[in-house]
């Protein structure tokens, strides 16, 4: 095992008293790789309101449990930056993280589940110590990570390998290795907790995996008009709380695919900016903006009218869009 992340000295600030987080803002955040920096918007007028500066390529980002901070994985930057939502300022952070890429956390708010590129392995961080509780040895490159609503069982994908690795945390070992597509990226499941939704970037599709038996059952397959398969290269996905659709980011194929969950069957296909990345839903579930990594951009979209009403441009290489709603 490589050695542990060091708790930055900066992150003790956390101790210190804090103003209380803005609940509901409306703030959206954009962390943007090539600026090392997050983009701060108001969620109304979409202008940004300021650039949070950050260690090195900024990527994946998540809200803690109570929505007060943010933390941002940099990868460049070997860290995980904190972010306070009321100050709007980097106040601290976990250091000597090799690549983390993206991150999930436990149930409870104690752990985070980290996918550790270079090291082929899935990174326990205990929030509290700032350690490095324990690795996982993983398939080649990981990238997704998903914790179950239970807590016992983190998924991970492993883009070299086409498989869904299945981790038990109590024994933090691998329980099962489901294989996927080609490529697979990112994470959805189901309210019920009965199905785990995975996009397969270089097979242009989902798989569908029941959860209990830990098998594919279907794969869902994109090809948008006028764009040929190898440029379908899905990677963000989100569900609506019901379940009832899942929104996929196309990738190079510029587009967002509209999934009805229930009937397999994609109904639409949504016109956005290049290479669209991640998504991500309001917690109205009224707009979906979508992270547009090589026109450096947002698409705002209309849920309800499915159609595009706003295209915000934001930092370079745009990658992971929070809602602070």
């Amino acid at each position: 095992m490589r050695r542990l992340p060091r708790l930055a000295a900066w992150v003790l600030l956390l101790a210190l008293p804090a103003l209380p987080a803005a609940a509901g803002s409306g703030n959206i955040f954009v962390s943007s790789e090539k600026d090392d920096a997050i983009a701060v918007l108001d969620g109304k007028t979409y202008e940004v309101i300021k650039t949070i500066a950050t260690s090195e390529r900024p990527r994946h980002m998540q809200f803690s449990h109570d929505r007060k901070l943010i933390y941002a994985a940099c990868g460049e930057g070997e860290s995980i930056d904190i972010i306070d939502v009321a100050t709007l300022e980097k106040i601290g952070g976990f250091g000597d993280i090799e690549d983390p890429e993206v991150f999930d956390l436990s149930p409870d708010g104690k752990l985070m589940f980290i996918s550790l590129e270079d090291d082929a392995a899935l990174g326990v961080l205990d929030l509290e110590s700032g350690e490095m509780v324990a690795e996982i040895e993983v398939g080649e490159e990981p990238e997704g990570v998903l914790a179950s609503p239970d807590g016992r069982t983190v998924y991970v994908t492993s883009e070299v390998a086409n498989i869904v690795h299945v981790v038990d945390v109590e024994s933090r070992e691998i329980r099962a290795n489901i294989v996927a597509g080609n490529r697979p990226r990112r994470f959805a499941i189901t309210p019920d907790g009965k199905e785990l939704w995975v996009s397969n970037e270089l097979s242009g599709s989902v798989s569908i995996i029941d959860i209990a038996s830990n098998k594919v059952l279907e794969e869902i397959s994109f090809l948008p008009r006028g764009f040929r398969p190898e440029q379908v290269t899905p990677v963000g996905l989100t569900m609506t709380g019901d379940g009832k659709t899942v929104f996929v980011g196309l990738g190079r194929a510029n587009h967002v695919a509209v999934v009805d969950a229930e009937a397999r069957k994609v109904t639409d296909y949504l016109l956005v900016g290049e290479r669209a990345w991640n998504v991500t839903l309001d917690r109205p579930e009224k707009r979906l903006l979508v992270a547009n990594g090589l026109s450096d951009d947002i698409s705002i979209i209309d849920v309800e009218a499915l159609r595009v009403i706003k295209s915000v441009p934001v930092g370079r290489v745009p990658h992971t869009i929070l809602i602070d709603d």
